[in-house]
């Protein structure tokens, strides 16, 4: 029987592949075809539909990399065809196997209509059903000529990154143009076959069920005429109409099949190509829909529906058509699908605010899941913020990508820093480009940790990170899935319905606490720096312009600059899209965010020196020190402006031993003459925080050569071989007063450091010329610290991480993120480190020989520098700044970290400006001062718990306020918060641990 059932399963792939499938178009013939090369960039339709095209053939070559050809296609239907289903079938040089990875297309009508789109698993364009005969067929194709960047393994560099680098050699070979008959019955027979194949394939080897299903497709086999497969398609299917028929057992696992494409909003591609692949994508989706009345499908990334709103008007109305009709549905409620790790507090709130506020503004729809299935790794403060946005839910498919761990549920509670708790579902069909193949559902049943509580899980459906969506033969497959023996029960159903189902069946779920840290893609916290560097920046000039702003508008009556403001957010947002700010895009796309950066920056600061100015009054010769961070520093007043001199030096001398000794009374710092620092001692404490015998401030470069992904990942190994760069060449003075510069070559890449003692912390004024390959450079500094676990700055809040490797679970966690600061302590003395742009880090610990004591060595990420997919990663110039502050509790370093990112303005000016807002404790820290969106006037102010205890504050306005409401992040009342007591301006607040509050103050 064994043989039997190989001949079987050998017969029917032979026959499938070379008889059955290609008797779906029976006959054909070709179409005429004609092309225009537009120049340069993508041009409106109407230009490319008026375009005057040339002669071209099925055979010849065309599409240089990143061009866009317009294809124009005639033929008459043969009249011998009426009465047939006839079809174009347009190929544009496709691999079959790479669908969103390379070329595509958009098919209009002469009137400019769209039709639907092109890619390899999606050649045809139904012209007829049936046709009349004689009908004369014209259609354009706006054709990308995308080149092939992902070969999976091995990563090669590759030029093709960037229209710059990219040359002009054509990508791609004119494959088939035809109109062709198209057979529905063989179609249907490739559909049943393909499913009880599949099926087949994951049964019991000696299962009844797999036997009786291997027989009927033998039977069907035997009924095929290979000579007439067309005339004896229809026998065929009668011979497994009984088999396909026979319900599934009542205990099978369900699963909800979402229609869906995620398309990555740049990654492989540049942003203006992503606004044709949503189009390219929702116009098939469209069409689909009108075909398939079951058929349903979800969207995320409200960026995305605004491209389509404002670049191609046409697939937008066909778009709010579907969703009027309750089967396009907008789902997630963020801006974009954005990483998670590294975009601060605010910026993540804002992703759900302009997300949601999309959403509610255009369609009236309320998303109540956070959608981010290929995000890598999840912070640990995310849970509130979904929370605040009115949201409920949670789903992602990407943590089934861990290399070391598998994680123990598929559907549970997540619980962040707060305590907050969102319903959480990672599908167990562990892909959110799911095909409806046999493989990906038996294992979606299998796979599933939840047994014997629940059954139900979800399977995003469609062709995605490139886009391309559902397919009809998806859809006839889940068809036949719906009730089938053997298999899982599919059905369409929206997320918000598969929600319900799972929440219903499943009322106490397992809890998850803290992180959902991927293991995987960790060097995606260190890749292309300047885009990162630009992301913090960013997030920082947004909090001052609002601040200022906002302050400007209530106290001189200035014009507060919404429409501004909101286009600078989703631009920050959009470049927060989980392929973008974790560095992992092509040439084209990190050079276009640092432009994109340095004009935020630009933009951003005319609206806060505008704003500064006007609250300063007339120049003249006094001079104001304006401070947007949330804690008073040098006497001056958090959001506020006063005179203040500036901060004395820190007393510089040599060192007896060689090097400088620099001292401000609170902490004073040994270089040596290598440049290392070798003490750092706290005077207030008595302690010193360099371990014995070790130097901090130490660079180390590392070969970084991973085993796949080069831009994602860093593997452990890495760190089996280091160099210690210890050589110098020069320690000096520095050409501040109290200052040390330090120069050191390595390579062919050159470091300056400028190191500075200022209230008692070490700054580290880092530039690096770098121009190494595949190298890790990092930034060390032993600790004389005993401590198990330490903290690093998460959103509106803080996480911790173990210092140990007692798990593979924490030994998994070799590379993790940090905000503004990462903080160790044993209980009474701690060290923070502070960072302005920098974003990885490691930790780890060692016990000394000499005197068992522990030594704590934290290292900050700086540089890599892999090639692929941009071959050029971080080659050029960077700017970094650390500073080491010993003897800070956790209060300090959340002070620090505010203080670094968000440095002191000196503008001319004589008149003192006061905080709209104050807060008489500073383990309450605002995030967000502004005037609300809905330009009413009124003043938001967004705050939390920073320390992780309880926290008992007032919160007092600068301005005459008449009211008072806690609100959600999209600035509306809570309906079952109770109504704060404003009394003089001020509101009384008694907050939990990290909790985030939003006050909304009317004037």
């Amino acid at each position: 029987m064994h043989d039997d059932r190989e001949l079987v399963e050998a017969r029917l792939k032979r026959v499938l592949d070379e008889r059955i499938r290609p008797a779906v178009y029976p006959a054909s013939v070709p179409l005429d075809v004609a092309v225009w090369h537009a120049p340069g960039e993508p041009v409106p339709v109407a230009e490319g539909l008026a375009a005057s095209p040339s002669p071209i053939a099925v055979g010849d070559v065309w599409g240089a990399p990143w061009g866009t050809s317009w294809f124009t296609v005639t033929g008459t239907v043969p009249a011998d065809w009426a009465g047939r289903t006839v079809e174009a079938i347009l190929d544009l040089g496709f691999d079959e196997n790479m669908p969103g990875f390379q070329c595509e297309g958009l098919v209009y009508r002469p009137d400019g209509s769209p039709v639907k789109g092109l890619n390899p698993r999606n050649q045809w364009v139904r012209v007829g059903a049936p046709v009349q005969g004689g009908e004369e067929v014209r259609l354009h194709v706006e054709a990308a000529s995308n080149p092939v960047i992902l070969d999976y393994h091995p990563f090669l560099p590759t030029k093709l990154g960037d229209k710059e680098t990219a040359g002009s050699e054509p990508q791609y070979r004119l494959a088939r143009m035809d109109l062709a008959i198209f057979d529905e019955a063989v179609w249907q027979l490739v559909i049943d076959l393909e499913v009880l194949g599949e099926l087949m394939a994951e049964l019991p080897v000696d299962g009844a069920r797999r036997w009786e299903l291997l027989r009927a497709v033998e039977r069907a086999l035997d009924t095929i005429d290979l000579q007439d497969v067309n005339g004896t398609a229809a026998a065929a299917r009668a011979e497994l109409a009984g088999v396909l028929t026979t319900p599934a057992a009542p205990s099978a696992h369900r699963i909800s099949a979402v229609g869906h494409a995620h398309i990555d909003s740049a990654w492989l591609w540049p942003l203006r190509e992503t606004v044709r692949k949503v189009a390219r994508t929702t116009s098939n989706m469209t069409a689909l829909l009108e075909d398939e009345p079951e058929f349903v499908f979800a969207m995320s990334q409200a960026q995305q529906w605004a491209w389509i709103k404002e670049h191609r008007p046409e697939v937008w109305a066909r778009v709010v058509k579907a969703v009027a009709e309750g089967r396009f549905v907008p789902t997630g409620g963020m801006w974009v699908e954005s990483d998670t790790n590294m975009p601060g507090s605010e910026a993540m709130a804002r992703q759900f605010v302009h997300g949601k506020r999309f959403f509610l503004d255009e369609f009236g729809v309320e998303n109540e899941e956070a959608w981010l299935p290929d995000t890598f790794g999840f912070a640990a403060g995310l849970p509130q913020i979904i929370k605040a946005a009115g949201a409920k839910r949670l789903l992602t498919q990407k943590i089934s990508w861990s290399q070391i761990n598998k994680f123990p549920h598929h559907t549970f509670l997540w619980e962040g820093i707060d305590g907050t708790r969102i319903f959480t579902h990672f599908p167990p069909v562990d892909t959110y480009n799911c095909s409806m193949k046999g493989s990906e559902i038996a294992h979606a049943a299998r796979n599933f940790k939840d047994k014997g509580v629940a059954r139900h899980s979800l399977a995003p459906t469609g062709w995605g990170d490139g886009g391309g969506g559902t397919t009809r033969e998806m859809v006839a497959k889940a068809a036949r899935l719906r009730d089938l023996e053997g298999s899982a029960a599919v059905v369409w159903e929206t997320p918000a319905e598969f929600f319900a189902k799972a929440e219903a069946e499943y009322p106490a779920p397992p809890v998850w606490v803290g992180e959902l840290y991927l293991e995987l893609h960790r060097a995606t916290l260190t890749s292309q720096a300047k885009t990162k560097q630009g992301n913090r920046r960013s997030e920082s000039l947004l909090r001052e312009a609002e601040l200022w702003a906002a302050t400007a508008a209530v106290r001189t009556g200035s014009e507060y600059p919404h429409e501004r403001l909101d286009r600078i957010w989703k631009t920050v947002l959009l470049h927060q899209f989980h392929d973008i700010l974790p560095g992992s895009s092509i040439a084209w796309v990190h050079r276009e965010a640092e432009k994109t950066y340095a004009a935020v920056a630009a933009e951003l600061n005319e609206i806060i020196d505008g704003a500064q100015r006007t609250l300063a009054g007339k120049p003249g010769s006094g001079e104001l020190v304006f401070n947007a961070a949330p804690h008073t520093r040098n006497g001056v007043p958090a959001g506020g402006a006063a005179a203040a001199p500036a901060p004395a030096a820190a007393e510089l001398r040599t060192r007896g031993e060689g090097g400088y000794v620099l001292n401000d009374g609170l902490l004073r710092v040994e270089i040596d003459g290598r440049g290392l620092v070798v003490s750092a001692y706290d005077l207030r404490a008595g302690r010193e925080t360099v371990a014995p015998g070790q130097v901090a401030n130490l660079l180390q470069i590392h070969p970084d050569f991973p085993n796949m992904w080069d831009a994602w990942d860093v593997d452990q190994f890495y760190r089996n071989t280091v160099t210690d760069l210890v050589d110098a060449d020069e320690v000096a003075p520095g050409e501040e007063p109290g200052s040390v510069r330090v120069v050191r070559s390595f390579g062919t890449s050159r470091v300056t450091q400028a190191l500075t003692v200022e209230a008692g912390r070490l700054d580290i004024r880092t530039e690096v010329d770098w121009h190494e390959t595949e190298k890790f450079l990092k930034l060390a500094f032993p600790l004389d610290v005993h401590a198990d676990r330490y903290a690093s700055e998460s959103q509106y809040g803080h996480a911790f991480r173990a210092t140990h490797t007692n798990t593979s679970w924490e030994a998994a966690k070799f590379e993790a993120c940090n905000h503004k600061f990462v903080h160790v302590e044993e209980p009474g003395w701690g060290v923070a480190l502070v960072t302005d742009s920098t974003y990885g880090h490691d930790l780890t610990r060692t016990v000394r020989a000499s005197d068992s004591g522990t030594t704590t060595t934290l290292r900050v990420s700086l540089l890599r520098a892999p090639r692929f997919p941009d071959p050029e990663t971080d080659q050029g110039l960077h700017r970094f700044r650390h500073a080491l502050v010993p003897g800070a509790a956790i209060g300090d370093a959340v002070r620090e970290g505010w203080s670094l990112n968000l440095p002191e303005r000196r503008v001319p000016g004589d008149v003192e400006v006061a905080p709209l807002v104050t807060v008489d404790d500073d383990a309450v820290v605002v995030t967000a001062v502004k005037l609300a969106d809905d330009g009413s006037g009124d003043v938001v102010v967004r705050f939390h718990e920073s320390r992780g205890g309880r926290a008992r504050a007032c919160v007092s306005t600068g301005f005459t306020a008449t009211g008072v409401a806690v609100t959600d992040l999209l600035e509306r009342p809570l309906a079952d918060a109770a109504a704060p007591e404003l009394t003089d301006g001020s509101v009384a607040v008694s907050l939990r641990p990290f909790e985030l509050v939003t006050l909304r103050f009317s004037r």
